[in-house]
């Protein structure tokens, strides 16, 4: 196994990954199926339920070895992260129930990009992307990595017109698709990044089937544009766990 060279972003297939520990039996087999290890994200209760076990909330990768942690949950985590060779880096901010004191580690990151409403950005995650040279899109969407789905590095689906614009203007490629049709238990709907993540070289998983979904012939028109094969992980309708958090994978 090897740590990826770009976060979110796997080049060979994907052998451990983090993932809401509430996410359906059916979907856990799923994932256990094709050889990849699952560390489970504990609940939170220092914010609301609805995303209290999700890991784009409380974990953000900066390279291939460097992940931040919310102090929340740094105590669960730094012991399973160190173990797998990791450098666990303590987050400055501790997050809190309510909008914006629960985003601060909710970025969106395509290669060099990173996405964000960066009047929240975690000071120590800022930190670390601007030594990296990162180049940053500010938007006024905090729930950034929730709202966009990662297809490769210079491609991209949302249904949040802001990040849309914004992310048009550095030339990545982007779909916008409808807001909402997709579940997160506890609340009205979820957002398409919270529902996917790589788990592979082109491969892009969903937790659920977007045949559901109105946009679906031309999410796979996109996929195919871009060479990505969709999996559908279940039969039922989508929904938002907070990302699959891909963090180790094959050898290539």
């Amino acid at each position: 196994m090897r740590f990826l060279e770009i976060p979110w972003i796997p080049t060979a297939d994907v052998s451990m990954i983090v993932v809401d520990g509430r996410i359906p039996r059916q979907i856990e087999k799923n994932i256990r199926k094709m050889n990849i290890e699952i560390l489970k994200m504990p609940f939170c209760s220092d914010v609301y339920d609805a995303i209290a076990c999700h890991p784009d909330i409380f974990l953000h990768p900066i390279d291939s070895r460097n992940i931040v942690v919310a102090p929340n949950v740094y105590r669960e985590f730094e012991t399973k992260l160190k173990a797998l060779g990791f450098h666990v880096i303590k987050g400055d901010t501790t997050l809190t129930k309510n909008y914006p004191h629960n985003i601060a580690y909710n970025i969106a990151r395509l290669g060099n990009y990173a996405i964000h409403n960066f009047n929240y950005t975690d000071k120590q995650v800022r930190r670390l992307l601007e030594k990296k040279g990162t180049t940053f899109i500010h938007v006024k969407q905090g729930y950034a990595k929730c709202s966009v789905c990662i297809v490769n590095d210079h491609a991209m689906i949302t249904s949040d017109k802001g990040i849309a614009r914004a992310a048009e203007k550095h030339d990545i490629d982007v779909l916008s698709i409808s807001a909402g049709h997709i579940d997160l238990p506890g609340l009205n709907e979820g957002l398409i990044g919270g529902a996917s993540g790589l788990l592979g070289k082109n491969k892009l998983a969903f937790l659920g089937s977007l045949f559901h979904h109105p946009d679906y012939k031309r999410i796979m028109e996109f996929l195919r544009k871009h060479q990505v094969t969709p999996i559908f992980l279940a039969e039922q309708k989508i929904k938002d766990f907070g990302s699959i958090l891909p963090i180790l994978q094959l050898s290539a």
